[in-house]
């Protein structure tokens, strides 16, 4: 599957799911201006455009080896040639088409992440659950943040499949919970009743 990274713009969260570039550096690489025209401001917060997912993966990887001027020198080029397959400077070549391949995965991971967790105003009020569940994705991504494996989790929930617990991970770092949680997480409360988790029938995304 082929995703265009020319359209659309992606808040830094979804930038570094995207891109796995940690979240911490994806601000410090925006703060730095390494991203140029490629970070726009909308409704007071920073906003990166298509090309600057790759600008950003191609800032990050290229950190050991170029000096921040150096760094910017690439990213400048390839917002002026968007459609380069490699970019290089008088000692360093990058590869772009590979990083394009890495990006347009994660792009297709985090629509998948989105089509597999959905939220409906009947089930937990809205809380985003992995899908015909009333599972809250960020309760199954704090239980892998806390170091419980796939396996386990599997063992507690086993109607889950791993692909579901990986796209609930996607989507938990992509769109991260704001404020105090409503709940106790999952992983404090594993002896949770079976009915509180049964499968709904719930609305097809976009429904």
């Amino acid at each position: 599957m082929v995703v265009d990274i020319a359209g659309g713009t992606f808040s830094a969260n979804e930038a570094a799911s995207i891109t796995d570039v940690p979240l911490k550096e994806v601000h410090r690489i925006i703060d730095r201006g390494l991203l140029g025209s490629a970070v726009e401001v909308v409704d007071g917060g920073r906003v990166l455009q298509g090309i600057g997912l790759l600008a950003l993966k191609m800032a990050h990887e290229t950190r050991a080896v170029l000096t921040l001027a150096g760094r910017r020198r690439l990213v400048g080029f390839l917002l002026r040639q968007t459609e380069a397959k490699a970019a290089r400077t008088s000692c360093v070549s990058v590869d772009l088409a590979s990083m394009r391949d890495d990006v347009q995965s994660g792009l297709a991971q985090l629509r998948r992440a989105r089509n597999e967790v959905v939220s409906d105003p009947a089930v937990l009020a809205g809380t985003p659950c992995i899908r015909g569940t009333r599972i809250p994705a960020h309760d199954i991504a704090e239980m892998l943040a806390s170091g419980d494996s796939v396996e386990s989790i599997l063992k507690d929930f086993s109607w889950l499949s791993a692909s579901q617990i990986e796209l609930a991970s996607v989507y938990a770092r992509a769109y991260p919970r704001r404020g105090r949680p409503r709940r106790e997480p999952l992983h404090q409360r594993k002896q949770v009743a079976l009915s509180e988790a049964v499968f709904d029938d719930l609305p097809a995304a976009g429904s």
